[in-house]
């Protein structure tokens, strides 16, 4: 029994003939970029020719990055054959885009191609030189820019503060009276934290043993109304004491209260 040759295989062979005699004078001429893409275009057509072409694309685990966009940064055009497809090469390229944070890219002969992505996730706002960018739990900047959808997050301020952001806030939301008057938390000179509450309180943190200094800041409020006192910074860098500093106005008005003390002691005596 004789077996007839696949539909389009005659034509196929004649394109990469032709492909590999034009290509060889183009590199002898010189324009090589322009013949890589044509050699590329070529040999895909051969492939789609003989059955090779993608008929059925499925794709998984996208939501903030679109079909479209996927598809694009991996290569996968609407002349791309499945043959000739670099699954490795797509995979590494859908790993520039920072919101995917895995992909495979899985060839299923002759006509389907499947796509897996894991996301990464908008974790928090981070500041830097006056720019805020939306981050992901592993530091990785998401968005140069934030939509309203994110204003929501959790900011911090400071360089290499997107790195170490995970760490902190995972110590702050052990916390529920501190997270929601929390404006920013702010690292300084790569060691330590400050907060800069709602209010404008600035609550300055030690390099370390950070959950001992907000027992006692949560403490102090709890019993002195600390934070709804008009004051501005609260030191806790200290593990034996607590400094205060008042707003410029009640100090004023402290140092009155002191003078009227003296001027009354004066008078009885």
């Amino acid at each position: 029994m004789v077996r007839l040759p696949p539909p389009g295989l005659g034509a196929a062979a004649s394109i990469l003939l032709l492909a590999a005699a034009l290509g060889y004078g183009a590199v002898a001429g010189g324009h090589v970029p322009a013949v890589v893409n044509w050699v590329k275009d070529t040999r895909d057509a051969a492939a789609n020719a003989v059955g090779f072409r993608i008929a059925a694309i499925s794709l998984s685990g996208a939501k903030e990055v679109s079909r479209e966009e996927i598809l694009t940064t991996a290569g996968v055009t609407g002349r791309a054959s499945l043959l000739f497809l670099d699954a490795a090469a797509a995979r590494t390229r859908l790993l520039s885009n920072p919101w995917i944070a895995d992909a495979a890219v899985l060839k299923l002969y002759p006509d389907r191609l499947q796509i897996t992505v894991t996301e990464r996730q908008a974790f928090a706002l981070w500041q830097k030189d006056g720019r805020v960018s939306v981050i992901a739990d592993d530091g990785t900047v998401l968005e140069p820019f934030v939509e309203d959808r994110y204003v929501g997050l959790p900011l911090v301020v400071g360089r290499d503060a997107q790195h170490r952001a995970k760490a902190f806030l995972a110590v702050i939301d052990r916390y529920p009276d501190i997270r929601p008057v929390l404006r920013a938390s702010i690292l300084v000179a790569g060691r330590r934290w400050n907060l800069r509450l709602n209010n404008g309180i600035d609550v300055r943190l030690p390099e370390t043993n950070v959950g001992e200094a907000l027992d006692r800041l949560v403490a102090l409020d709890r019993d002195k109304k600390l934070l709804s006192r008009d004051i501005v910074a609260v030191d806790l860098r200290l593990p034996d004491r607590v400094t205060v500093r008042l707003s410029e106005a009640a100090a004023q008005a402290r140092d009155d209260a002191l003078k009227d003390k003296k001027k009354k002691r004066g008078g009885e005596a």
